[in-house]
């Protein structure tokens, strides 16, 4: 039978109240009340029970007298409309807890931290950048909007002013995860269709995109000289002044990881995402005295450079530090970015050092394959490598100290 209000006023003095112990009211269709003994008498609370993808869940639907029955059913009622679309209420209600918008249940934020729920393990620091692109270039003007209110010019507002003052690249995974949303709130029933396909052609293509570099070897001692003279935080500098050393991809060196580093064998071995293997870099004693110099520092957390708006240290340095601390020197996005340090690396290491191209190309983490077509394993030409990183890293000191003519290596011991 459903609950009536007096049954739920009067509950304290129902019989199952003798034992001592919770009982439950039952009303309809899943919603029942909670009574529980208190010091001060009785509790009374709401609850909803529901099926969600085969498990079943509860939901907590407030108390009673502040939520009256028919408060309670029509609560329940609701709930059961978004299970009827697909959402779970447990998790809607987490988003929008999260966004600090509960009047906003069908903001582009609420719904963008549901499907980001849903998505439990993209969602969390595996793929933590996904967030961080929505918390940065998409929430702060779009997040408290209807997503069925958004336009596609409104979004391509938001990625102009990415693709303005970062990468094209990231202005393309930016619009990737909005479509990701956008076709999570088809499916749930809160919009029509994805509307980010309207934007295909609107940005210029990232494929192939030009990474500026510098690779003529005067002025790669100008850069170098300017670099010394950075003044930032000292993981900001040692990153930077890193950079050179390693070559390796930004997002690979500012999500450098203290336990991936033996200073004693001079190697830092991690996995590399973007190709699926593991990498070894061989560092040279300048990399190895930049990293004792920060490690007092920062070697108790996890990330050899943590994030300096994050305390905890659980998140790394921003992804555009580097290129802001290049800007800063007067090297703009045209002239020099973080990721064409290996270019400058692959192009004099090759051309004015004579290094053979396989171990260049080893080193830069590309896929490199033997005659027979086979794979090269990360440990091929280990200890060519070792030579290779220290003579390149020997090389910039003295180009930078002006011992080198343009086109020289300035090193008898030249790795063919």
């Amino acid at each position: 039978m459903p609950l009536s209000d007096t049954a739920c006023k009067n509950a304290h003095k129902n019989e199952k109240a003798g034992s001592g112990k919770p009982f439950k009211l039952s009303d309809e269709k899943g919603l029942f009340l909670l009574v529980k003994p208190q010091e001060d008498g009785w509790g009374k609370w709401w609850r909803f029970k529901y099926r969600f993808e085969g498990k079943e869940k509860l939901l907590s639907l407030g108390t009673y007298p502040e939520t009256s029955l028919a408060q309670a059913r029509e609560k329940r009622d609701e709930a059961r409309k978004q299970i009827a679309a697909g959402i779970d209420p447990s998790e809607n209600r987490k988003a929008v807890k999260a966004s600090k918008a509960e009047s906003a249940a069908n903001s582009f934020e609420v719904i963008a931290r549901e499907w980001g729920l849903k998505k439990v393990e993209n969602w969390s620091e595996k793929n933590h950048r996904s967030k961080r692109m929505l918390e940065r270039n998409i929430f702060p003007w779009l997040g408290g909007k209807p997503i069925a209110e958004i336009l596609p010019k409104d979004i391509l507002a938001c990625l102009r002013r990415v693709e303005e003052h970062g990468t094209i690249e990231t202005a393309h995974r930016t619009l990737q995860i909005c479509g990701q949303v956008f076709r999570y709130a088809v499916a749930t029933g809160r919009v029509d269709r994805d509307i980010t396909h309207d934007l295909k052609g609107a940005l210029p293509p990232a494929k192939g995109e030009h990474f500026a570099a510098i690779t003529d070897p005067k002025e790669a001692a100008e850069l170098l000289r300017a670099m010394d003279g950075y003044q930032g935080s000292l993981p900001a500098v040692c990153a930077l002044k890193l950079a050179p050393l390693v070559f390796v991809r930004p997002g690979e060196l500012r999500s450098m990881q203290w336990q991936d580093i033996n200073l004693d064998s001079a190697e830092w071995r991690y996995f590399v995402s973007k190709t699926k293997v593991q990498h070894i870099v061989p560092l040279s004693k300048q990399a190895v005295s930049i990293l004792q110099e920060l490690y007092p520092l920062t070697g108790r957390g996890r990330y050899t450079f943590p994030s300096e708006r994050t305390p905890s240290g659980d998140r790394c340095m921003s992804e555009n530090t580097l290129n802001a601390a290049l800007k800063r020197l007067g090297y703009g996005k045209d002239k020099m970015t973080a990721h064409g340090f290996r270019a400058m690396a692959r192009t004099i290491l090759d051309e004015v050092l004579g290094v053979r191209p396989d171990f260049i190309e080893h080193q830069l983490a590309h896929a490199v394959r033997d005659p027979n077509g086979r794979a090269y394993n990360r440990t091929a030409h280990l200890a060519e490598r070792h030579k290779m990183m220290q003579q390149w890293a020997d090389y910039l000191d003295e180009l930078k100290a002006g011992n080198l003519q343009p086109g020289t290596s300035g090193n008898k011991n030249r790795i063919f």
